[in-house]
């Protein structure tokens, strides 16, 4: 997204956005995996403050907590929303962030499916992780339970196209399973870890008729961890190779 002005794309960022029932549900459930994982580290890079979930809790579980931010909107708002952030927030499009810091956790959550090159970001950011540290990445999954059934109904036409949903979030790919773990490992890295993000067999708007329906979302997250190839969204953790 290097050549864009990132604000131009916060609409879905801000508070009271159409997609925020399921953004809070998958951005409050992710980052805990992600912790579950690598406990407490000594220093973390975030990639992005996106919807303003993770901040805090990351800085929670690490001494030094360092986040890259490409839209001046998003740090302005995310700063008046929380004055006692004690982390440090950098204004940099990720493509041209440096540093001489070398950190044990770096986190892409939601990030490679918007850059323009995320390849290029991959290795980039690799320079910057610690022998023994980890890359954890989310991105959403193209063949999720929700979109297959899309396809079958006629609502989408390829099971990778961009629906005005992604286009309003400003994503520029959808992968599968497949085409990310590659995405990661042909960067020099090793995955050792997949799970899935929310197994969704209904339309929102179905699901929301259940009378235990705040029950059922976090079913459908748990049962989800083992099913990463139906999920909306995929976890990856890895390690150089």
């Amino acid at each position: 997204m290097k050549a864009e002005n990132l604000d131009n794309v916060t609409s879905e960022y801000l508070p009271n956005a159409v997609t925020s029932i399921e953004n809070n549900l998958i951005l409050n459930w992710y980052p805990q995996r992600m912790v579950e994982r690598f406990g407490r580290c000594q220093s973390l890079l975030d990639l992005g403050i996106g919807h303003g979930y993770t901040p805090h809790l990351f800085s929670k579980v690490c001494d030094r907590h360092v986040i890259v931010e490409g839209s001046q909107l998003v740090i302005d708002l995310f700063r008046k929303n929380s004055p006692d952030f004690s982390g440090e927030i950098v204004f940099s499009y990720f493509e041209d962030f440096e540093t001489d810091e070398r950190f044990d956790v770096i986190i892409m959550g939601f990030v490679l499916e918007h850059v323009d090159d995320p390849a290029f970001v991959l290795d980039r950011f690799r320079r910057f992780l610690k022998p023994n540290g980890r890359l954890f990445a989310a991105v959403p999954n193209a063949k999720s339970m929700n979109r297959r059934l899309g396809v079958e109904l006629g609502k989408i036409d390829d099971i990778y196209s961009l629906n005005a949903n992604d286009l309003a979030l400003g994503h520029k790919r959808q992968y599968c399973r497949d085409t990310f773990r590659a995405e990661i490992e042909n960067q020099g890295f090793r995955v050792v870890h997949e799970e899935g993000i929310y197994l969704k067999p209904l339309p929102l708007p179905v699901l929301q008729t259940l009378p235990d329906f705040e029950a059922n979302l976090q079913a459908m997250l748990k049962v989800g961890i083992e099913f990463p190839d139906l999920c909306v969204g995929l976890l990856m953790e890895a390690e150089l190779a």
